[in-house]
């Protein structure tokens, strides 16, 4: 459940402001914004609070309870306005990923709606001297059109700038290439796809492999992750205030050195090399 400190995260992620910054727009002592950050202090003051969302320029109402004030003219429903204020704090990486499921999901029921209208297709016979259309129904493809369908392939973007499993790579703005990959249980939580670089994940995760990666912004102790640090980007196992490698010749990375800790997604396999 999301509480009042990843909303503070979230938002002074979004304004790419550091511990420091925020610390001087507030007026809060280091030491002590850093430990409300780390969730040290368990009941900060409300002065505080009230300082922080000024510094954020947000409502204390949505940093205490996470409700989000409706002020455009459209009615929307509290899930949607929760979800287009998520969506505002995504960088262009997260904003083109769910814009491709949006696309992807919208021809998807294009399909599954003309089908039960029974659209026409171009194809056509001949009767006489007169062409006729013939009444195809379109058959939904798709992973979420009740597995009736399987084309053996789905495409996936793959992003040119590789992601490090060694000392971090810096991540700015990377492009992106569709590629094509097996339509199977293997690949279908995958998202997106993203090479990696260096040894540190090693025996099981080579220099030059492309993860299957599942967009969230969280992953449990464990699990493996694609992870931002101060804008570098790396591959390891998350281990709660640290990330770690596979390989024993790496020594633990300590979140606590980092002012800008996000996860950008789970890994969830990879793709086998030619």
């Amino acid at each position: 459940m999301e509480s009042y400190l990843d909303r503070i995260k979230l938002l002074k992620n979004e304004r790419k402001m550091t511990n420091d910054q925020l610390a001087d727009r507030s007026g809060i002592p280091l030491g002590t914004l850093s430990k409300i950050l780390a969730g040290m202090s368990d009941s900060p003051k409300l002065s505080t609070i009230v300082a922080i969302c000024s510094a954020l320029d947000c409502s204390v109402e949505y940093i205490v309870s996470g409700a989000v004030e409706n002020t455009n003219n459209y009615t929307l429903s509290t899930d949607e306005i929760r979800m287009i204020e998520r969506f505002r704090l995504l960088d262009s990486f997260g904003k083109d990923l769910i814009e491709t499921v949006i696309a992807k999901e919208s021809e998807r029921l294009a399909a599954i709606a003309a089908a039960e209208a029974h659209v026409p297709t171009s194809e056509t016979v001949v009767r006489g001297k007169e062409k006729a259309r013939v009444l195809q129904p379109i058959k939904p493809l798709g992973r979420y059109a009740g597995e009736s369908v399987r084309t053996g392939k789905r495409s996936i973007l793959l992003y040119e700038l590789p992601v490090s499993a060694g000392v971090g790579v810096y991540l700015d703005e990377s492009t992106a290439e569709s590629i094509s990959v097996p339509d199977n249980e293997k690949t279908a939580d995958a998202d997106y796809a993203l090479r990696i670089s260096g040894n540190s994940m090693e025996p099981k995760y080579r220099d030059g492999d492309i993860l299957l990666v599942r967009a969230t912004d969280g992953v449990d102790v464990g699990e493996m992750g694609i992870f931002l640090l101060d804008g570098c980007g790396f591959f390891k196992v998350f281990g709660g205030d640290r990330l770690l490698s596979l390989n024993p010749e790496y020594a633990p990375i300590l979140l606590k050195d980092f002012a800008d800790v996000q996860c950008k997604g789970q890994v969830v396999g990879k793709l086998k090399r030619k």
